[in-house]
């Protein structure tokens, strides 16, 4: 080992998840889960449809609370700080059901976010225009800024809840199926702007069933099934793993 490589710090870890568990009148969602995520990492999840995905990451967005465990951000435990709080220490999300602002344009849409993010978000509606203008050309959307949010179809709504999340400037970025419904090239141009955004101290969880895509993006893959954590590891391993083919994939590998 060089002296170099011996002075590198460890990456700054930005969330842990400490055993989180969550029941619903005795049905367990999400079963005693751990697992922590640093600064410039991308956390795959995968799992069969009700393992546990979308409970998870609403505890850790706030929406909702665990019936035991602890989320930490950036060290601190935030277990009854509420969502919108959150939004202003720096998580953001995509809904699995998009729903934008109805009766607002793509603009005021992404504005929103970017008025309500990190550290209060910006400070004047000039300026949240400015930052929504930017993020929406980054995701495609530069040339629809004017037209009704509830215009757009589905691939451009997945995209306006991309531009909203990162309008916000977070430091965790929690994306929930943000490539469902898409073809395999809107698949392919939505890997290369999750990819682009890498490398800029964000920590991404992304909840994904295109194997191809959590392959490609994932330093990291995590398995539930059952609500139960099966396994965490780099993408080769994890699926590659018996369990998980068992479990999950299946037919469906590729």
């Amino acid at each position: 080992m060089t002296a170099a490589a011996a002075t590198t710090p460890a990456p700054r870890t930005v969330i842990e998840a400490r055993a989180l568990t969550k029941r619903f009148q005795g049905l367990v969602s999400v079963d005693a889960v751990s697992f922590a995520i640093a600064e410039n990492e991308t956390l795959g999840v995968i799992g069969p449809n009700g393992a546990g995905k979308t409970t998870l990451v609403n505890m850790i967005s706030g929406t909702l609370t665990p019936t035991e465990g602890e989320v930490i951000f950036e060290g601190r435990n935030i277990n009854d700080v509420p969502a919108f709080r959150r939004a202003h220490l720096g998580i953001a999300r995509t809904f699995q059901v998009m729903k934008p602002f109805h009766g607002m344009t793509v603009l005021e849409n992404v504005a929103v976010g970017a008025l309500f993010g990190r550290d209060g978000g910006e400070k004047s509606m000039a300026k949240a225009r400015e930052t929504a203008r930017e993020w929406l050309e980054f995701t495609g959307l530069g040339r629809k800024i004017d037209l009704g949010a509830d215009s757009l179809g589905g691939p451009d709504r997945k995209r306006l809840e991309f531009a909203k999340a990162l309008a916000m400037k977070p430091r965790l970025l929690l994306l929930d199926e943000v490539m469902a419904g898409l073809n395999p090239v809107e698949v392919d141009e939505v890997v290369e702007l999750i990819k682009t955004i890498r490398g800029q101290g964000m920590a991404m969880l992304v909840i994904e069933h295109v194997v191809k895509a959590i392959r490609s993006l994932s330093d990291r893959v995590m398995v539930l099934h059952h609500g139960q954590k099966i396994a965490d590891d780099d993408p080769a391993t994890v699926l590659e793993d018996p369990r998980v083919i068992e479990a999950y994939l299946g037919k469906r590998r590729t």
